[in-house]
């Protein structure tokens, strides 16, 4: 069996990445090792305690990569974050800071809005419909 573990998300500082994904997001820390070359690796996933995929939070190296930081998919939704209880994790994330990028909609798929990490990277918060 193959599976995605883990997706790389290239962030400006561990700690205020740590803190949004963990506060406002909900994820939880899995791990936070120091590395030889001073760098660290982070890795966060969604709080549901279900394995899935993940996150490494990977601090941006040289100019190159700072400059992906908030756009490393072109503008696009690049991350679906699924969640079992729409109403609630919208209103718990809104308080929490989070920016949504529209009202929420209803879609024949499921309920959906528009979201924005705090580097600026669209997600989407997504309840997928059931049969």
């Amino acid at each position: 069996m193959s599976r995605i573990a883990l997706v790389a998300l290239v962030v400006d500082d561990y700690d205020e990445a740590i803190r949004f994904y963990t506060d406002a997001l909900g994820f939880r820390l899995v791990e936070d090792t120091p590395r030889p070359d001073g760098s660290r690796w982070v890795v966060v996933e969604p709080g549901t305690g279900e394995t899935g995929t993940g996150m490494v939070l990977a601090r941006a190296k040289d100019e190159g990569q700072r400059a992906r930081i908030g756009d490393q998919t072109g503008g696009r939704v690049g991350f679906f974050l699924h969640t079992d209880d729409f109403a609630r994790d919208h209103a718990r994330m809104s308080a929490a800071g989070v920016t949504f990028l529209e009202e929420p909609r209803h879609e024949p798929y499921g309920s959906v809005a528009v979201f924005q990490d705090l580097y600026g990277n669209r997600w989407d918060l997504l309840q997928p419909a059931t049969d």
